[in-house]
């Protein structure tokens, strides 16, 4: 039989970053065996382009599920998929009644050299079920894994199912498995993306979008971010105003209880696991557990805790993570309806509050840099000793202080206590941020055996009269950030 034809995959030569997932992925294709590569993230995240640019060398053969398909049409499907790629178009007539004989028949097209079989979007062929893969199971057993140039490569947009029933699973457990959980692009990529724009655009489009690759080049194709943002988001039947149903249909199946808590964190800052249970009467325990952690799987959601707290402390809070979905939910789910009529078609722009985007800009750059924690200590110079760090909260804060929280702080094993101030404004900021600060270092605990350093980290820099009073030790900028990625 002839080799596949890779036309359809060749070499991206405009290909970003993925540095580390690329030579993650060329070393399972190096083993001298045949191995199985499970590859995971949400929606968008560039899952695809990664694969057929690392394997485009290899014979692929691709097969991709189909969304809501029962067993009938995902084979339909499949048996399509075949005749176009071995060039056999008598394949789409035959018929098959179980994923096992499929498997087989599969197997034996492949049987002998450097053959990439890729099963995309596994949730959907297996209709988030178990048979698929016992079927696959026993074909690897008896037939795929005597091929010592294969790589079987299972891709999905539900982590959880990627996990649970793939990863985890006691079908394929420990069967020269690599596990990729593909990440969004770093700060660093998304400026390799977004070529020839400043660091604040740069930031305003990460913040905003996070570091999904295909959001970013959504973005990229407009004269200015902002204007990319509002012709995405605000106009009739808009890439951003739909996004949203497709996350969760590709993630999630129907499954309510994942929509209901994204939908509730919407309207709150955070919640408790107890206010969850309560608010949508899911029952403690188990249930709750696992959709919980499904969601941060997906980086949809994130535990908040402060830093002098264990991961199993009642004060655990719980957020939107996701940046499209926070921006979603603050400025295109409030005009929705007046989107489906067309309202800003003329002008998206004058569907954006400035003043209040730029606020909602600022609690979003303090999510920022709190996950990137050492980055910070990098650019400080104390990354080599050991410290915790995260924001810092307690029950009489919560209770009696609702708007108190300091933004950062390190408490370093070299006695320091490291506190910042976060602003992202868009002039310098000025001397006002003394007295905040000041407050904030007021309500602290009793901190008399550490030195207290205070840090500023502010998108624009300081005035001249705040670099006069000298009150900071350091003061971090958006330069000082971007320099640090090179």
């Amino acid at each position: 039989m002839s080799p596949v034809k890779n036309d359809l995959f060749s070499k991206n030569i405009r290909f970003i970053g993925r540095e580390e997932e690329i030579n993650y992925i060329e070393d399972a294709t190096k083993t001298g065996e045949a191995g199985i590569l499970v590859v995971y993230g949400r929606r968008r995240i560039g899952k695809t382009e990664l694969i057929e640019h690392v394997l485009q060398g290899r014979n692929l053969l691709k097969l991709e599920g189909v969304e809501d398909g029962d067993t009938e049409a995902q084979m339909v499907r499949v048996l399509y998929q075949l005749s176009k790629a071995l060039g056999d178009k008598d394949i789409t007539r035959m018929q098959f009644g179980t994923w096992l004989e499929l498997f087989d028949f599969i197997a034996e097209k492949i049987s002998v050299g450097k053959w990439t079989l890729y099963l995309e979007e596994v949730q959907w062929l297996a209709e988030y079920k178990n048979e698929l893969i016992s079927d696959l199971k026993y074909v690897w057993d008896n037939s795929l894994r005597y091929n010592p140039e294969l790589l079987l490569v299972l891709c999905g947009s539900s982590p959880s199912f990627m996990q649970n029933q793939v990863v985890h699973s006691k079908a394929l457990y420990n069967r020269s498995m690599y596990e990729l959980n593909l990440r969004e692009f770093s700060l660093k990529e998304a400026k390799e993306l977004l070529e020839n724009r400043s660091s604040q655009e740069v930031m305003d489009a990460y913040l905003t979008v996070g570091g999904i690759p295909e959001y970013l080049k959504r973005i990229k194709k407009h004269s200015s971010i902002q204007i990319g943002i509002c012709e995405e988001s605000f106009k009739k039947d808009s890439y951003f105003s739909n996004e949203k149903k497709r996350i969760f249909i590709s993630s999630f199946a129907t499954n309510v209880h994942y929509q209901e808590i994204i939908d509730y964190l919407s309207q709150v800052k955070f919640s408790s696991k107890k206010d969850l249970e309560k608010v949508l009467h899911i029952q403690a325990g188990g249930t709750l557990t696992s959709v919980l952690r499904d969601l941060e799987l997906c980086g949809f959601i994130e535990r908040y805790l402060p830093y002098q707290a264990d991961s199993n402390s009642s004060l655990v809070r719980y957020c939107i993570a996701d940046s499209y979905l926070r921006f979603y939910f603050k400025f295109i789910h409030p005009v929705a309806e007046r989107i489906s009529q067309g309202d800003y078609n003329s002008a998206p722009l004058h569907a954006l509050n400035k003043e209040s985007y730029q606020s909602w800009l600022g609690l979003s750059f303090e999510r920022f840099i709190r996950k990137h924690s050492q980055l910070i200590a990098t650019i400080i110079g104390f990354s080599a000793v050991r410290y915790k760090s995260g924001s810092f909260f307690n029950r009489s804060t919560i209770k009696e202080q609702a708007g108190y929280q300091i933004d950062l702080l390190f408490d370093r094993a070299d006695k320091v206590l490291t506190i910042c101030e976060i602003k992202y404004t868009q002039g310098k900021t000025g001397t006002e941020v003394i007295e905040e600060f000041e407050t904030k270092l007021r309500r602290l605990p009793d901190m008399k055996k550490k030195t207290i350093e205070k840090v500023l980290i502010t998108a624009s820099g300081a005035t001249d009269a705040l670099l006069a009073r000298a009150y900071f030790d350091r003061i971090i900028t958006l330069k000082d950030i971007f320099n640090r990625l090179t």
